[in-house]
C-alpha cells in the first residue's frame, strides 16, 4: 500500500532534458561517412607468403585500415587453405572444372547465340503425328554375348557382330504410337550408355549406326523434324563418350591435357584408339549412318592433327550431295552446322559452302519425286514446306552469327533469284539480325507479295516479319504502310489459329508505334475473328499475350480504358483461372505504373470490376499464398483511390469496396486503416475543431470500423484494430465511441487462445498478448473516465480479465503485466500526465488530483502488489528459483524508477527484493553491479541523497 502513496513526483520536462545527449561540436574536415571509399593495395609479408595482397581502404582525407583486412593482418584464411593443400589433390579436384572451362573457352560462340538446346522443345511440341510409326530393333535389345578369353575369339566375335548388323538380322517393330516411339528411342539412349559403361564398345557403335539409319526413313514425314531431334540426342551422347574416353587416355601421372592442347602432346595409345574409331566408321556401308556417326565424333580430330577438323568439314559437306531426299539432306546439313559451331565456329567458310550447296539443290523440293511421295502420304505442299523450317533456320542462324552486312546482303540476293523462295525467305527472317530485317522491311514485304500462294503459307512469312519488327524499328516513313500491308493479309485469314498466331505478333508492333486508335482497330479485328464458334477457347495463351503487350506499352490507365474495345476483349476470357491471371496482370501493371492517386470514374469502374473478378475466384480450395497475392493487388488499388477533399465520396467508395471484397481479410483490414486515416485527415483539415457536419462524418467513419472489425478471423488483428480505432475516435473527441472500442477489446482478451498460427507455424500467444496489453495501458492513461461508470472502470475491467485469464504454468507474463500496470498507476498519480490527446481532457484535468481519486488508485495498487508478491512466493520451489530471482530484480527496478524511496516501508521492500534476487545464487550479477553503479550515480544528484543510504543497504553476493 505504501507504493502509490509514495509514488515519486515526476517533472517530465526536466527529466527529458537531463536524459538528452550532450551536443559536442565536430570538425569533419573533408571526411564524410557517405563519401565514396577509394581502395588501394598494400603488400604484406606473412608466413613466408610472398606478395600476398590485402586491401586497405582509405577515405579521401586520411588512410584508415579497412577493419576486415586489419583483423586478418594480410592473411586471408581461404588463401592459407589453398596454399596448405596438396597440389596433386587440388589438380584432381579441379579436373571437372577444367573440362567445363575448356568447353567455354574453346568456343568462340558468345551468349548472344541461341543454342540448339533452346529449340529442341519447340520442335518436339510442333511436329507431332497421330499415325503409327515403326522402328527397327536389332541385336542390341538382346543380352550381351559372353566373349571368349582368347584374343582371336574376341576379334572373330566382334567381326561377326558387325556383319550380323549389316546383314539385317533386325526385326521391325510396327504400329508404334508417337509416345511408344519416343520411349523406344529413350531406351536406345540408355542401352548406349549401359553398353559403354560395361565396356561393350562395338555394341554401342551398333546402336548408334542403327539409330542413324532411322534418319533415312521418311514414311511418316510430318514427324521427321522430331525424329531428327530425338536421334541426334543419341549421336551427341555417343560423340561425347568417345571424346571423353580418348581424352582420359591422354592423362599421364594424374596430370590432364591443357585446355588448348596440340596433337603433339597426345600419346600414341590415344591416337591409335582415335584412328581405330575413324576406321570403324569409314567401313560403314550406308552413306547416312556413316555421315552422321563421323559428324558425331568430329571433335576427336583434335587428337590427330591441327587441321583435322578443317579438312573433314568440306569432305562431310560434299558427302551430303549423295543424299537423294531433299528433306533428309537439309537435316544432315543442319547437323553438320550444329557440330561445326560447337567444335570449330571459326570455320565459317565450310558453313557457307554447306548453305550454297543447299541453294543449288533447292529446286529438288519442287521435283516430281517429292510430289509423288506427298501424294502417297496425303500431305499438302504448305505443310511439307514447314518441315524444312527448323533445319534451314538453324543453318542460316549459324551463318548469320556475327556475319558482316555484305554477306547477309549477298545471301538475301541469292535467295531472291530462286523461284518459289517463300521457305527461304521465312528462314532468312528467322535467322538474320532483327535490325537488318527491319531496315529492309518494305523489300521483304515486296518479296512476300511475289511468293507463290500455293507454297509456304504467307501468314507465316508475315509472322516472321512481325517478330523482327517487335525487336527493331523500321524506318519511320514506312511504319504505317508496313502495318496496312501486313494487316490486309492477316485479316483475310479464315483459320482462327493461323489468324491469332499472326495477330499476336503484330499487336506489339501496333502498340509500339501507333496511337490508341490503331490499337483499338486491331483489338476489334481480333474480337471479330475469335468470337464466332467460341474460337477464343483454343487461343487463351495468344490472347493473354496480346493483353500483356497492350498493357506493357499503354500503361496510362485513363488512356487504356478509353480504348473502346479493351474491356470487350477481356470478356473473351471465359475460363475462370485464365481470366483471373489476366486480371492479376492488369492490376500488377496498374500498381507498378500508376504514380498519382486517381478518382477517374472510368478507371475506378473498370478496376473495381477486375478486382471483383479476382475476389470472386476465391473459394475453400484457394491456397493461402494465392489469397495473400490477390489481397495485395486489391489493396494496392484501394490505396491509389483518392477523391481529394470530397471525404464523403471517399467513404462511400470504402463502403462499396467492403461489400465487394468481404472474403479477403487483408482487404477488410486495409479498408479499416483507410477509413481511420480518412477520419484523421478530416481532423487535420479542421485543425481539431470539428463542425457539426464533420463531427457527424467522423462518427460515420468510426461506425464503419466498429461494425467491420468483428467480421475478421485473426484475434490479434481484431484486438489491435479495436485499440487503433479507439485511439482515432479519441483523437476526434468521439468519447463514447472510443469507450465502446476499448470495452470490446477488454471483452475479447479472454478469447485469446494459448497457441496461434504465425506464418503457418503454431506459436504460444503469451508474448503477443503481453505486447498488446502494454500498448493498451499506454492508451488508457489518457482515456477520461465515464461519468456514469465509476473511477478507472476500463483499467478495473482489464485487471479482472487478466486475473481470470489462464496463464501457462511456466510463464511469468502475468507478473510482467501487473508490473506494467504499476507503471500506469504511478503515471496516473502525477499532477500533469506525461502526454495528452489534443482537445480531450484526461483524468488529471477532470479530477485535479482529488484525494478520493488517489485513494481509489491506491486500492488498485495494493491489490496488484499483493498479486506480484504472491507469485514471487509461489516461485520458491527449487526448479523455479531462477525465475524468482529474475522477477524480483524486475520488480526492484520498477520501484526504483517509479517509487519514492524516502519512505521507509518502500525502502525496506526494495532491499528485500534485492536480497531475494541473489538469495539462491541465480542472480544476474552483471546487471546487479550496473544497477548499483546507477544508484550511486543518482545519489550525487540534488534531492537524491537518500540513494546513498540505499546503496549501503544493497550488498552484492559473490557466487560460491
Amino acid at each position: 500500500s505504501c507504493f502509490l502513496r509514495h509514488a515519486r513526483s515526476r517533472n517530465y520536462v526536466s527529466e527529458s532534458e537531463a536524459c538528452k545527449l550532450e551536443p559536442v561540436p565536430l570538425d569533419f574536415g573533408d571526411y564524410h561517412p557517405l563519401k565514396p571509399i577509394t581502395v588501394t593495395e598494400s603488400k604484406t609479408k606473412k608466413m613466408n607468403r610472398k606478395g600476398s595482397t590485402s586491401s586497405t581502404s582509405s577515405s579521401s582525407s586520411s588512410s584508415v585500415m579497412d577493419p576486415l583486412s586489419s583483423v586478418l593482418d594480410g592473411t586471408d584464411p581461404l588463401s592459407l587453405f589453398a596454399a596448405a593443400a596438396d597440389p596433386v589433390t587440388t589438380t584432381t579436384a579441379m579436373d571437372s572444372t577444367r573440362k567445363k572451362r575448356e568447353k567455354d573457352d574453346s568456343s568462340a560462340v558468345g551468349s548472344d547465340f541461341e543454342p540448339w538446346s533452346s529449340k529442341r522443345g519447340d520442335i518436339l511440341a510442333r511436329y507431332t503425328t497421330t499415325e503409327k510409326l515403326s522402328i527397327v530393333s536389332g541385336s542390341f535389345f538382346r543380352k550381351a554375348t559372353t566373349t571368349g578369353s582368347a584374343v582371336s575369339e574376341k576379334v572373330r566375335t566382334r567381326l561377326e557382330e558387325l556383319d550380323d548388323l549389316e546383314e539385317g538380322s533386325q526385326k521391325e517393330l510396327l504400329n508404334l504410337t508417337q509416345q511408344d516411339y519416343m520411349n523406344r528411342i529413350e531406351e536406345l539412349n540408355q542401352s548406349l550408355k549401359d553398353a559403354w559403361s560395361s565396356d561393350q564398345k562395338v555394341k554401342a557403335l551398333k546402336i548408334v549406326i542403327q539409330c542413324s539409319k532411322l534418319l533415312s526413313d521418311t514414311t511418316v514425314i510430318q514427324f521427321y523434324p522430331s525424329k531428327f531431334v530425338l536421334i541426334t540426342d543419341i549421336l551427341d551422347t555417343f560423340g561425347k563418350l568417345v571424346y571423353e574416353r580418348i581424352l582420359s587416355m591422354c592423362v599421364d601421372s594424374r596430370v590432364s591435357l591443357p585446355d588448348n592442347f596440340s596433337p603433339d602432346s597426345v600419346n600414341d595409345t590415344a591416337k591409335e584408339t582415335c584412328l581405330n574409331w575413324f576406321f570403324k566408321i569409314a567401313s560403314i556401308r550406308e552413306l547416312i549412318p556413316r555421315f552422321y556417326v563421323e559428324a558425331a565424333i568430329l571433335k576427336c580430330n583434335k587428337f590427330l592433327s591441327k587441321t583435322g577438323i578443317s579438312e573433314c568439314l568440306p569432305r562431310l559437306t560434299s558427302m551430303i550431295r549423295g543424299i537423294g531426299d531433299p528433306l533428309v539432306a537439309v537435316y544432315a546439313r543442319a547437323y553438320l552446322c550444329r557440330v561445326g559451331m560447337e567444335v570449330a565456329p571459326q570455320l565459317k567458310e565450310s558453313l557457307n559452302k554447306n548453305f550454297f550447296d543447299f541453294l543449288l539443290t533447292f529446286k529438288q523440293i519442287h521435283g516430281d519425286t517429292v510430289q509423288n511421295q506427298l501424294v502417297v502420304q496425303c500431305v499438302e505442299i504448305p505443310l511439307y514446306l514447314t518441315l524444312y523450317s527448323p533445319a534451314i533456320d538453324w543453318i542460316l542462324q549459324c551463318i548469320a552469327y556475327r556475319a558482316p552486312e555484305v554477306l547477309l546482303t549477298e545471301m538475301m540476293e541469292r535467295c531472291k533469284k530462286l523461284g518459289n523462295n517463300a521457305l527461304l525467305l521465312n528462314s532468312v527472317m528467322s535467322a538474320f539480325r532483327a535490325e537488318f530485317i527491319a531496315a529492309r522491311s518494305m523489300d521483304f514485304i515486296g518479296m512476300i507479295k511475289e511468293c507463290d500462294e500455293s507454297g509456304f503459307p504467307k501468314h507465316l512469312l508475315f509472322r516472321s516479319l512481325g517478330l523482327n519488327l517487335a525487336l527493331a524499328d523500321p524506318p519511320e516513313n514506312d511504319r504505317l504502310q508496313i502495318l496496312n500491308e501486313a494487316w490486309k493479309v492477316i485479316t483475310k485469314l479464315k483459320n482462327p489459329q493461323d489468324y491469332i498466331n499472326c495477330a499476336e505478333v503484330w499487336v506489339e508492333y501496333t502498340c509500339r508505334h501507333f496511337t490508341k486508335r490503331e490499337v483499338n482497330t486491331v483489338l476489334a479485328d481480333v474480337i471479330k475473328h475469335m468470337t464466332p464458334d467460341r474460337a477464343f477457347e483454343d487461343a487463351y495463351p495468344q490472347l493473354q499475350s496480346i493483353i500483356q503487350k497492350v498493357i506493357t506499352y499503354i500503361y496510362d490507365f485513363s488512356l487504356l480504358f478509353s480504348v473502346e474495345k479493351f474491356l470487350p476483349f477481356l470478356d473473351m476470357f471465359q475460363k475462370e483461372n485464365v481470366r483471373v491471371e489476366v486480371c492479376k496482370c492488369i492490376m500488377e501493371s496498374f500498381i507498378k505504373h500508376q504514380q498519382e492517386s486517381t478518382k477517374d470514374p472510368v478507371i475506378l469502374n473498370a478496376l473495381l470490376h477486375i478486382c471483383k473478378t479476382m475476389h470472386d475466384s476465391v473459394n475453400a480450395l484457394t491456397l493461402e499464398d494465392e489469397k495473400r497475392m490477390l489481397a495485395t493487388l486489391i489493396n494496392g488499388f484501394i490505396k491509389m483511390v483518392s477523391f481529394g477533399r470530397d471525404f464523403e465520396q471517399q467513404l462511400s467508395f470504402y463502403v462499396e469496396a467492403r461489400s465487394m471484397f468481404c472474403n479477403l481479410e487483408p482487404v477488410l483490414v486495409q479498408l479499416i486503416h483507410s477509413v481511420n486515416q480518412l477520419a484523421m485527415e478530416t481532423r487535420k483539415v479542421m485543425k481539431g475543431n470539428h463542425s457539426r457536419k464533420t463531427a457527424a462524418f467522423v462518427r460515420a467513419c468510426v461506425a464503419f470500423c466498429f461494425i467491420t472489425i468483428p467480421s475478421l478471423n485473426s484475434i490479434f488483428t481484431r484486438l489491435n484494430l479495436y485499440l487503433h480505432s479507439g485511439q482515432v475516435a479519441l483523437a476526434n473527441q468521439c468519447l463514447s465511441q472510443a469507450d465502446a472500442f476499448f470495452k470490446a477489446a477488454v471483452s475479447l482478451v479472454p478469447e485469446v487462445p494459448k497457441m496461434i498460427s504465425v506464418d503457418g507455424k503454431m506459436r504460444p500467444s503469451d508474448a503477443f498478448l503481453l505486447e498488446f496489453l502494454c500498448n493498451f495501458f499506454s492508451t488508457l492513461l489518457v482515456v477520461p473516465d465515464h461519468p456514469e461508470q465509476g473511477v478507472l472502470f476500463l483499467v478495473r475491467g482489464l485487471l479482472n480479465v487478466i486475473q481470470d485469464y489462464t496463464w501457462e504454468d511456466n510463464s511469468d507474463d502475468k507478473v510482467k503485466i501487473y508490473t506494467n500496470v504499476l507503471h500506469l498507476l504511478s503515471a496516473m498519480t502525477q499532477e500533469a500526465f506525461i502526454y495528452h490527446v489534443d482537445k480531450v481532457d484526461s483524468n488529471d484535468t477532470l479530477y485535479g488530483g482529488d484525494s478520493k481519486f488517489l485513494a481509489e488508485i491506491n486500492k488498485l495498487c495494493e491489490t496488484v502488489i499483493a498479486q506480484i508478491l504472491d507469485h514471487l512466493k509461489a516461485l520458491g520451489k527449487e526448479e523455479t528459483l531462477k525465475r524468482q530471482s529474475q522477477l524480483a530484480l524486475y520488480f526492484f527496478n520498477t520501484i526504483l524508477a517509479h517509487g519514492d524511496l524516502r519512505n521507509n516501508k518502500l525502502n525496506q521492500l526494495s532491499v528485500n527484493l534485492w536480497n531475494l534476487a541473489q538469495k539462491h545464487g541465480f542472480a544476474d550479477t552483471k546487471t546487479m553491479v550496473k544497477t548499483l553503479e546507477y544508484i550511486k550515480r543518482r545519489s550525487k544528484q540534488p534531492e537524491m541523497s537518500h540513494f546513498t543510504d540505499l546503496a549501503l543497504r544493497l550488498p552484492l553476493q559473490t557466487r560460491t
